[in-house]
């Protein structure tokens, strides 16, 4: 699955699947694991892009002043 939605759709598939309750124990918790692989690859894609719109918002007006990290303080901790 090579991008964000492909994978956002894909496990959007997955929690139907399992909320259908037509598939074993062993065949959900496959699925269920296949989940949350994508969902924490889904997580890391969200914070990369969080990054970078906040880099772009806040963009320095010159080349001496520091980005304002306002809208995500973790980022902001050096």
């Amino acid at each position: 699955m090579k991008n964000f939605e492909e994978r956002l759709n894909r496990l959007e598939e997955l929690s139907d699947q399992i909320q259908e309750g037509q598939i074993g124990l062993e065949d959900a918790v496959s699925l269920f694991e296949e989940g949350i692989k994508i969902s924490k690859a889904l997580e890391k894609d969200l914070s990369k892009i969080e990054r970078k719109i906040e880099i772009l918002i806040n963009q320095p007006e010159t080349k001496d002043d520091k980005p304002e990290m306002e809208l995500f303080p973790e980022l902001n901790e050096d």
